[in-house]
C-alpha cells in the first residue's frame, strides 16, 4: 500500500495488534501516550461499548495530530449473553469468565477508530465464538501458564485455550484476536485517498 507520505500511528500497547497491523505491510510507529480513562456510561448499549472506548482512546491521544498523521486506536469486548467481559483483574475473575464461556457461544466485538487532523471514523466488527465444555483443570492450566490478564474475556484465540477449546467461529479470526485488519485496510485506503 502506498501511504502517499502519510505517517501511521498505532495507539496500542497490544503485541497482537502490532503483529496484525504489520501484516498489512505498511510502515507504522507505536505511540501509546494517552490520557483517556476507559469508562463509559452504564446506559451505553453493549454492542457500542468498544466504539465508545476506541474513539475515547483516539481523542485521549497525548498530543494534537500533525498534518499527514493517521492515528489508529481500537478496543475489544467479549459479550457472553448480557455479560460484558473486559480484561480480568484477578485469577479468580479470569476463571469465572472462562467458566461462563465454556460450552457456549459468545460475541467478540472489536472497534477501530482512524483519525487525522480533519476526520474521525469509528466502526466495529462482530465475530461469534463457540467453546467446547472446558474442564476446571483446563481453565486453571491456561490461566496459570498464559496469564491472560491483558485480554478481553480472559483468553486469546491464538493461544493454547483456542487450540483446545474453540470448536467454531463465525466472522473474522482477526476481529477475535483484537484488530479487524480488513476494516483497517479499507479505512486506510479512504483516508489516504
Amino acid at each position: 500500500m502506498d501511504l502517499k507520505g502519510k505517517r501511521i500511528i498505532l495507539g496500542s500497547n497490544s503485541p497482537r495488534r502490532r503483529e496484525l497491523i504489520a501484516g498489512l505491510d505498511i510502515d507504522f510507529q507505536v505511540d501509546t501516550g494517552n490520557t483517556f480513562e476507559e469508562v463509559y456510561s452504564p446506559d451505553t448499549p453493549h454492542e457500542r461499548i468498544p466504539e465508545v472506548l476506541s474513539e475515547g482512546k483516539s481523542y485521549g491521544f497525548h498530543r494534537p495530530l500533525e498534518e499527514g498523521e493517521i492515528l489508529i486506536t481500537s478496543d475489544t469486548l467479549v459479550l457472553c449473553g448480557d455479560r460484558v467481559m473486559g480484561k480480568p483483574h484477578s485469577r479468580e475473575e479470569a476463571i469465572d469468565m472462562l467458566k461462563c464461556l465454556s460450552d457456549t457461544s459468545h460475541k467478540v466485538i472489536t472497534a477501530i477508530t482512524l483519525r487525522d487532523k480533519e476526520r474521525c471514523n469509528t466502526l466495529s466488527d462482530t465475530a461469534f465464538v463457540h467453546f467446547k465444555p472446558l474442564s476446571n483443570k483446563e481453565i486453571e492450566y491456561y490461566i496459570d501458564a498464559y496469564r491472560p490478564f491483558d485480554k478481553a474475556g480472559a483468553y486469546g484465540i491464538q493461544e493454547w485455550i483456542g487450540y483446545i477449546g474453540i470448536d467454531k467461529i463465525e466472522g473474522s479470526y482477526f476481529t477475535i484476536m483484537g484488530l479487524p485488519v480488513h476494516l483497517v485496510y479499507q479505512e486506510l485506503v479512504k483516508f489516504i485517498g
